[in-house]
């Protein structure tokens, strides 16, 4: 026998599942802390995914057991559950899912994730993956042991029965495997779980830890994430391969119908258009369109200007979601977002959000740090390889007021967030753990982070002026008491009231109230004047125990718990004056000090601050 026929007699095809079988660290599980991670990872993005595809605001919970040298992870939901026939095919096959085809955003498109975990669980424990779901109330759950033929890419049903189950519906998902639990500020599950409740805040996830810690991040709004819609593919992201299978397997009988209804943004006189720089027929058939002519073909798509994709295929996590979700998981002193116009990079539309914190309870010492998210998926590893580190990276920060010793991150009491949401967010590898460095997408991080790192700066600015204006009025809070006591004892005079010279000197709004008692009527002015080289523009309170007549000039009236509060609105140019005036039918009115809102307490004397 010849060498080549004995080669030959050698070749076999090898599934998907095997590849992985022994390729396991592309997926993700190449350290015993990061296979606990992964395998959380991937249930919990199911779970989100699914609730928000059907509408239910998710109720996640995940626990972790541990029986010696084995983990059990345990992952359910309240979500619409799984058909009995899908159930061992969507976790015991590798590429088996229903959003790979589908343009539009959404935490998994490969099929790969949870079946990778149950790839996992077999692997190292030998044990089945448990299933139970159910699809409605009244209905019986579904109770299946499965396990993944490697050989074949094909689950097999170890059990299946049906059970009681107490949820109204929902999935549940148990595994066993070989792990490690850590419990690290940046990678561990507890970090993970947080992230995600820092960017899905519509969300509610209890965590049980194996030394039966309880860890609940609570749900900060009521209401879900703007839904996603599926897209046709975009012209300008199309390659010479695709666009030849697309023609050959179209149902469509006519070229001109063929771009009008498989492609986004390619109407009736763009793909006239079309046709006519190809050269081809609107009325030739697609299938019978040869090698050369789809060249053509995709060079006319190049050719015109065709508008960019629909945005509605994303479903960004927006600024006030943002600010929510942060707020809720640290204590800041200031945050800023930032959010970039929808962009398209290779025909793919995607959108980049960034969220800058700063101060409060952040620590100070070390690197700032750094969230990266993907489509809501927190990336937890391989942050050196990520287009989202490099962009920070790149920033010179010191032009907005942090520190960068030796270039790379930057160093300061900050957290930075960044957000991508794509239809297809191009990672690195199969383990889903960093955005490839793509120009466009590389560009619009770096817009948004200058963006707000603009306005860290002038929160930094402002602050240090303020600042600088606390430690002079503290000083001359300190001298000008004494010498108005030793100047009042050498003139045998009454001690005047410093509060408008102090006033004056610091350039402050002054507020005074002048009280004036007869006849059974209390009469109150209160003069207001901006000693500052600016104009304020401010509200002004009085809260009062009864109500006011002859109020001038008129004011905005709420009745609250043990009165009324007065306010007015305000505009003073610099050195301006205005004067309230109003009267209480009683000779003992008391009186708490006037309240100002719109300002800041250092740039006011005689009155209470409250922000704005």
């Amino acid at each position: 026998m010849e060498i080549a026929e004995e080669l030959a007699r050698q070749q076999k095809a090898i599934s998907v599942a095997e590849f992985f079988e022994k390729n396991r660290q592309i997926l993700g599980f190449d350290s015993a802390p990061r296979a606990l991670i992964t395998c959380v990872k991937e249930a919990v993005d199911n779970s989100l995914d699914a609730c928000e595809d059907a509408g239910i605001l998710p109720d996640i919970f995940v626990q972790i057991k541990r029986d010696g040298d084995l983990f059990t992870i345990i992952e359910e939901d309240n979500g619409p559950g799984i058909v009995k026939a899908e159930v061992p095919r969507v976790f015991a096959k590798l590429l088996y899912g229903s959003r790979f085809h589908c343009l539009r955003q959404s935490r998994g498109q490969q099929g790969i994730g949870i079946s990778a975990g149950v790839l996992y669980s077999q692997l190292t424990s030998g044990k089945p993956t448990r299933i139970t779901s159910k699809i409605g109330p009244g209905r019986p759950a579904t109770y299946l042991e499965v396990m993944i033929n490697t050989a074949k890419n094909e689950p097999e049903i170890l059990d299946e029965r049906e059970i009681e189950w107490e949820r109204a519906r929902g999935t549940r998902v148990e595994m066993e495997m070989e792990g490690s639990y850590v419990r690290s500020r940046r990678q561990s599950v507890y970090s993970y779980l947080k992230n995600v409740a820092t960017v899905n805040p519509h969300a509610r996830i209890t965590l049980v830890e194996p030394d039966g810690t309880i860890e609940v991040f609570e749900r900060a709004v009521e209401t879900l994430p703007k839904k996603a819609f599926e897209i046709q593919p975009h012209p300008h992201g199309m390659e010479l391969g695709g666009l030849i299978k697309l023609l050959r397997y179209t149902e469509r009988k006519k070229l001109r119908a063929f771009l009008k209804e498989t492609f986004s943004a390619i109407g009736n006189i763009t793909a006239q258009e079309i046709c006519q720089i190809s050269g081809l027929d609107g009325d030739l058939p697609p299938q019978e369109i040869g090698h050369d002519q789809a060249k053509r073909l995709l060079s006319a798509f190049k050719a015109v200007k065709v508008k960019s994709p629909p945005i509605d295929c994303l479903s960004p996590i927006g600024e006030s979601l943002l600010r929510a979700g942060l707020v809720k998981e640290y204590r800041l002193d200031f945050l800023a977002t930032a959010t970039r116009p929808v962009a398209v990079y290779s025909g793919n539309p995607f959108l980049v959000e960034v969220c800058l914190a700063y101060g409060g309870e952040l620590s100070s010492e070390g690197r700032v740090e750094i969230l990266r998210f993907a489509n809501r998926v927190p990336l937890i590893y391989q942050q050196g390889a990520c287009a989202i580190a490099h962009a920070i990276e790149g920033i010179t920060w010191k032009n907005y007021s942090l520190s960068q010793p030796g270039g790379g991150l930057p160093v300061g009491p900050a957290v930075i967030l960044v957000h991508v949401a794509s239809t297809n967010i191009p990672f690195t590898s199969e383990s889903k753990d960093a955005i490839a460095d793509m120009p466009e997408i590389l560009g619009e991080i770096d817009l948004a982070l200058k963006e707000v790192g603009r306005k860290l700066r002038r929160y930094l600015s402002r602050q240090s002026a303020l600042s600088e204006r606390r430690e002079k009025e503290e000083i001359i809070g300190r001298i000008l008491p004494r010498i108005s006591r030793k100047l009042a004892e050498i003139l045998e005079m009454q001690e005047p009231e410093i509060g408008p010279v102090v006033a004056k000197i610091m350039g402050n709004v002054l507020i005074c109230r002048h009280v004036s008692r007869e006849n059974g009527l209390t009469s109150v002015r209160i003069d207001v004047e901006n000693h500052g080289d600016l104009s304020r523009s401010f509200k002004l309170h009085d809260l009062l125990g009864q109500e006011a007549i002859s109020v001038d000039p008129p004011a905005r009236k709420a009745q609250i718990k043990d009165g009324y509060d007065y306010n007015w609105k305000l505009a003073l140019k610099s050195g301006e004056r205005a004067t309230i005036c109003y009267k209480i039918p009683t000779d003992d009115a008391p009186f708490s000090a006037p309240i100002v809102e719109g300002l800041s307490e250092e740039m006011v004397t005689g009155a209470k601050v409250i922000l704005s």
